[in-house]
């Protein structure tokens, strides 16, 4: 099918979501594709008619590798929820006929959950209209949240980073001849698969953070606050690590316990945050101990500095894997990674309904959550290939080199 392609990046950024972008280019103008163009913005700069001709802004084997090694979204990314078409089919219509005009018949998006939700309404509204544009997800992101798909793109460099990091900070613990108490906040919605990264530090050169809580499990205070004193009293220094997303059994997540403003974003997600520092102040309340609370925040998504080899290169085969499923006619669909070793270490790609995906969060089995407030050997036996191997950084200057986009629009 004549036509030409475009590729937009939504959600969260993430240290190797641009060489999923690297995949998708390459592999679409080895395939024909007379243009690749890139929505600034995802889908809400498409609709605003914000895109540009990817081969103005690369235009060597030299920005393809600066592409892969660049973190969070080239093209720029957005939060935006595509209305039902029952309430605003003009959306719809403006889209398409953007598309019309570009002579686009190849349509990807990399992203999460929220992502694919749109892939999926834009091929059901295809599939209505008679449209012969074919809609791909590219699956990205850190949370590592999607279902079906045995990981993400995105989650191994996360979780290399979490656990480098978490190392590092119990190594600063270790150095006073006091007990200190370090709360690790880090990113997880729902799912506390990045959170239980943190359980890769232990080794035989690190004691390992003593404590882990993820979103599965229901967050009992009053038992962490017993856990904490049992610990402490043993005049040892404690790091934990806790999802940011942890609630109690009445179902308000533990940073609402303390004053805070509520955000909410276009899917009605409320940003999160805060919930290290309510438990480090009840600590140091209650058992008058030294605390630390530490966020993560934005840090861990784009430490590219940190990528994991294996995530730099998986991201750039669901790319690839895209564009020849796309171009073989399928539409509606995602690629999905599924392992099919251990040892050695070997994934491949596949294609899934976008059906099955769009919407449903992929948790952790409550059998890999401990009761005693950890992680099991499978869950670290799970993550521990997705970390291996690195891409080092282009140093220019004494640091890392980025390909910058030019933001010159039609």
């Amino acid at each position: 099918m004549i036509g030409n392609v475009i590729v937009g990046q939504s959600g969260g950024p993430t240290a190797v979501i641009n060489s999923s972008l690297a995949g998708v280019y390459q592999t679409a103008k080895e395939r024909g594709a007379q243009k690749v163009y890139g929505m600034l913005h995802g889908i809400k700069g498409l609709i605003d008619g914000l895109y540009v001709d990817l081969d103005t802004k690369i235009k060597t084997d030299m920005d393809i590798d600066l592409l892969k090694r660049t973190p969070s979204s080239f093209l720029g990314s957005c939060r935006y929820k595509l209305p039902e078409v029952t309430e605003d089919e003009e959306v719809y219509e403006k889209i398409f006929r953007q598309l019309n005009n570009l002579d686009v018949k190849y349509f990807f998006y990399i992203g999460g959950n929220d992502s694919m939700d749109t892939i999926k309404k834009l091929s059901d509204y295809a599939e209505t209209k008679g449209s012969d544009i074919r809609f791909i997800g590219v699956p990205k992101t850190i949370d590592n949240d999607l279902a079906i798909t045995d990981h993400t793109p995105g989650f191994g460099s996360a979780a290399k980073f979490i656990a480098s990091t978490t190392k590092e900070i119990i190594r600063d613990g270790l150095v006073y001849d006091y007990p200190t108490i370090s709360i690790v906040e880090i990113m997880g919605r729902n799912a506390g698969w990045l959170t239980a990264a943190a359980a890769l530090a232990r080794g035989e050169d690190c004691e390992g953070v003593d404590l882990i809580y993820l979103p599965e499990k229901v967050f009992d205070i009053d038992h962490f606050i017993d856990k904490v004193s049992d610990l402490a009293g043993q005049n040892r220094s404690l790091v934990i690590a806790l999802s940011e997303g942890i609630k109690v059994a009445d179902g308000r997540y533990v940073f609402e316990l303390a004053d805070h403003v509520d955000v909410v974003d276009a899917f009605g997600h409320k940003q999160l945050s805060g919930s290290a520092k309510f438990l480090s102040d009840k600590i140091a309340a209650e058992l008058g101990v030294h605390t630390r609370d530490i966020e993560f925040s934005t840090l861990q998504r784009c430490a590219a500095h940190m990528s994991s080899r294996v995530d730099i290169t998986e991201a750039y085969n669901v790319g690839g894997a895209a564009v020849k499923a796309a171009f073989e006619g399928d539409t509606g669909k995602v690629v999905v990674l599924k392992r099919i070793s251990d040892d050695p270490y070997m994934c491949i790609t596949e294609i899934a309904d976008v059906h099955k995906i769009a919407n449903i969060e992929k948790k952790v089995p409550l059998e890999w959550i401990t009761d005693d407030d950890y992680v099991t050997q499978d869950m670290i036996n799970y993550i521990h290939p997705l970390i291996q191997a690195e891409l080092s950084p282009i140093m220019v200057d004494g640091l890392p080199r980025h390909l910058n986009i030019n933001r010159d629009v039609h």
